[in-house]
């Protein structure tokens, strides 16, 4: 299996045998049901769909109602494809869990990072400030300075690094270590930051 869907839980750090103290990410990791196999024939690619957490069924609608009774599984909330996965026997309703897993795996997790809002230059892109703060500079100091542009080449270009809209957007980390797994409680504790927030739903990949 490539990989579950999960949940961001918080942060911890826990001590190795050596006493080093090492920072974690909690995650929830599964129980996921496999809702559809996807295949080449078929769809005209390979993947394989989970899908993560009981969904009221009021609150889902007719189509999915038909695609979860399919795979004879309850409603979820949160469907995730992934791809590529091996040709091992897997079935439809089939119940994954944390054991697909090892302490010691390094996985890749990807998720929606937390939205900051508009956001200037000096937050978004670690700038210095203009100039200094003394000799009678009124509002200059966190703003961007010149930005290029003179009658050539007479317009701005693209990418350059302004204000904007910060975070809030699909990131990916990889070479995360997971430390611990507690089974009984599908918990994975992993080495490091992961992308979101509190709650958020995240893809963790073999």
């Amino acid at each position: 299996m490539p990989g579950l869907i999960g949940k961001k839980i918080g942060m911890t750090s826990i001590f190795t045998e050596e006493g080093k103290n090492i920072p974690c990410t909690i995650i929830e990791a599964g129980p996921c049901k496999v809702l559809q196999i996807k295949t080449k024939e078929q769809d005209g690619y390979e993947a394989i769909q989970l899908g993560f957490e009981k969904q009221k069924e009021s609150r889902v609608s007719k189509s999915l109602k038909g695609h979860f009774k399919k795979s004879k599984t309850d409603p979820l909330k949160k469907i995730i494809e992934f791809t590529p996965f091996s040709n091992q026997e897997i079935s439809l309703g089939e119940k994954l869990t944390v054991k697909i897993f090892e302490e010691g795996d390094f996985v890749t997790i990807s998720g929606k990072s937390k939205g900051k809002g508009f956001q200037g230059v000096v937050k978004r892109h670690n700038f210095a400030g203009v100039g200094d703060a003394t000799h009678g500079q009124h509002n200059r100091l966190r703003a961007p300075g010149s930005i290029g542009a003179a009658s050539y080449p007479a317009r701005v270009f693209k990418g350059m690094r302004m204000a904007g809209q910060m975070g809030n957007e699909q990131v990916k980390t990889e070479n995360l270590r997971v430390v611990k797994i507690i089974e009984e409680k599908n918990i994975l504790l992993v080495k490091g930051a992961v992308p979101g927030a509190k709650n958020s739903y995240i893809k963790i990949e073999k």
